[in-house]
């Protein structure tokens, strides 16, 4: 039973971490999001409070606070070094006083639904912004403001109509209410556009050299006997440690890509320290090994990397 509850909330806290547009690698994107999550009530479990909040700069957590230690605190070298005190100390004033705004509100649409109060439903909130580099020139490209309720989608601002979106029928007494407070649908596109993207480029300026260059990934690509089939082997190529998330990864045959749907893919996922890593498999013919090659498209390679299966050999080659 704990262990079912254990995952329950683990999916439930990661549901905006994965959350994500599929990669794309013509335009420098960067991004700033600030995510809340409140449980209906405490539970016994390592790591889980009933209200955390963290903020993600180009999905690299860069500060913290949950409902035990109370305080706003930093995630990278540089935001300790260049954030002033008094910058954390409001941050923490603010964080306290989102939490009691969600406790409030969590108990409000657990009525509102019926819910038992014997349960443990979660509340969350994602807003930030997203912006486009093209040269010098950087674009607001989109912003975010929405909550979900026990991992579905229950209210959304729409930016460019300026007003909010129920997804629930449980949310439309929230949407006509914030609706009718102009100056708040006001304030709210105006953080996504201008202020949320200020932030976020002073973000970039402060960061060092390693985190706005990003890190290369490191590929390898390996082999192991078939479980379905002891006469084929299992094919994968691993790319990891890379940073932005944004990158291409494929198997080819004779150069060529492998379609999408005869490989299985883990998606892109974060490691422990910021990066991310992405794996993907294909069933071979144990003959056909020297036929093969992972190819790795990042942002920090100047060219696509390529690692030809049963060579062990990185070979740098121009796309086709």
């Amino acid at each position: 039973m704990e262990t079912s509850m254990t995952m329950k909330i683990f999916a439930l806290l990661c549901v905006f971490l994965l959350y994500g547009a599929p990669p794309s690698l013509q335009a420098e994107k960067h991004s700033l999001y600030y995510i809340y999550t409140a449980l209906s009530k405490p539970v016994d479990l390592p790591g889980i409070y009933q209200f955390t909040a963290m903020g993600l700069l180009d999905d690299r957590e860069i500060d913290y606070y949950n409902s035990k230690e109370q305080k706003k605190i930093p995630r990278q070298r540089w935001m300790k070094e260049k954030m002033q005190e008094d910058y954390w100390e409001k941050g923490t004033q603010s964080r306290k006083s989102k939490e009691q705004w969600f406790n409030v509100n969590v108990d409000i649409l657990m009525k509102r639904m019926r819910h038992n109060e014997s349960d443990v439903h979660v509340l969350q909130w994602r807003h930030g912004c997203e912006v486009e580099k093209q040269g010098d020139e950087v674009k607001f490209s989109k912003g975010i403001d929405e909550y979900s309720y026990d991992g579905e989608n229950f209210l959304s601002f729409d930016d460019k109509e300026s007003q909010w979106v129920a997804s629930v029928d449980a949310a439309l007494p929230t949407k006509r209410k914030w609706d009718n407070v102009p100056i708040l649908n006001q304030y709210t596109k105006g953080y996504l556009e201008k202020e949320c993207v200020d932030w976020l480029n002073k973000f970039r300026e402060y960061a060092d050299e390693e985190f706005r260059n990003g890190s290369p990934p490191d590929v390898h690509v390996f082999a192991k006997r078939s479980i379905r089939d002891k006469t084929k082997r299992r094919l994968t190529c691993l790319a990891t440690g890379f940073h932005p998330k944004d990158m291409m990864l494929t198997i080819r045959k004779y150069r060529s890509p492998l379609p999408e749907y005869e490989l299985e893919s883990t998606g892109i996922r974060p490691n422990h320290d910021g990066t991310f890593q992405m794996k993907k498999s294909v069933e071979i013919n144990e003959d056909e090994k020297d036929e093969y090659d992972c190819f790795v498209a990042h942002r920090t390679l100047k060219e696509p990397l390529i690692i030809r299966w049963g060579r062990q050999t990185k070979i740098i080659e121009g796309v086709i």
